[in-house]
């Protein structure tokens, strides 16, 4: 898997998603809105809708806020149109940074996300330009702790893991779309506490950053994640741990 670790990013994330809660709650309603829209309000029949749910209870959204959105997504409720946006660019250094977006005004947001990256030393590409370097992936992260890691990498591997890392006290499976529900299913059976699950586009090489350049990187990603329009912001640095308790404490 390259060496390419996502705990300490993952970990970062969840830290700002904490912090910006009620902007969660807002991004995962857009996301349940457009699952709805693009196949049907019926999570068994739309895979789609049923990872985004899975998300959401995830990240402790209300059930109430879930049904709401799926009715919006339906008609049921009056709502918005949201348009799904691929934005790629560079980061001050040359990273490849893509960002996923649903917006109500596509030109509005192209705007937003195009400042962000000029006054963030970057600059916004043409369509094409980084996407080749990523490729989706399912990613379920799991805090050990007593677990026998060895073990639940096996069980991981037989469910249709593709790729499984062991690092310290947490695990990082790494699954083909296809398989990423029957993993998931088959960790939830024995209750194994999952701390994220998720579809990531993972790069398929990464890049390596000193201090600044890292710094200035992460400045730019949590500026474009800082956008209600914008659900996710990858990029193909390794990003050390060491950068991400730095740029916390900033």
């Amino acid at each position: 898997m390259s060496g390419h670790s996502k705990w300490s990013s993952i970990k970062h994330q969840k830290g700002v998603a904490d912090a910006r809660r009620g902007q969660l709650f807002t991004k995962l309603t857009r996301e349940i809105i457009v699952a709805v829209r693009e196949g049907g309000s019926n999570p068994d029949m739309n895979f789609r809708l049923r990872l985004v749910i899975q998300k959401a209870r995830d990240n402790n959204m209300p059930l109430d806020n879930i049904e709401r959105a799926i009715k919006r997504g339906s008609g049921e409720i009056e709502g918005v149109t949201f348009t799904e946006m691929v934005l790629e660019g560079y980061g001050p250094s040359g990273a490849a940074i893509l960002v996923q977006a649903l917006s109500d005004n596509k030109n509005r947001t192209l705007q937003e996300v195009r400042n962000i990256f000029s006054r963030n030393n970057g600059n916004l590409g043409e369509n094409g330009c980084v996407a080749w370097l990523f490729e989706s992936k399912g990613l379920i992260l799991i805090e050990a702790n007593d677990l026998d890691t060895e073990e639940l990498a096996l069980k991981a591997i037989d469910a249709g893991a593709e790729d499984v890392k062991i690092e310290n006290n947490h695990i990082e499976i790494y699954t083909m779309l296809t398989d990423f529900e029957a993993v998931r299913a088959a960790l939830d059976e024995d209750s194994v506490p999952i701390v994220s699950s998720e579809i990531y586009m993972m790069p398929k090489t990464t890049i390596e950053l000193d201090e600044k350049q890292s710094l200035q990187t992460l400045k730019l990603i949590d500026k474009l994640e800082s956008l209600d329009e914008v659900q996710s912001v990858s990029s193909n640095v390794n990003f050390s741990e060491a950068v991400l308790d730095l740029f916390d404490e900033l």
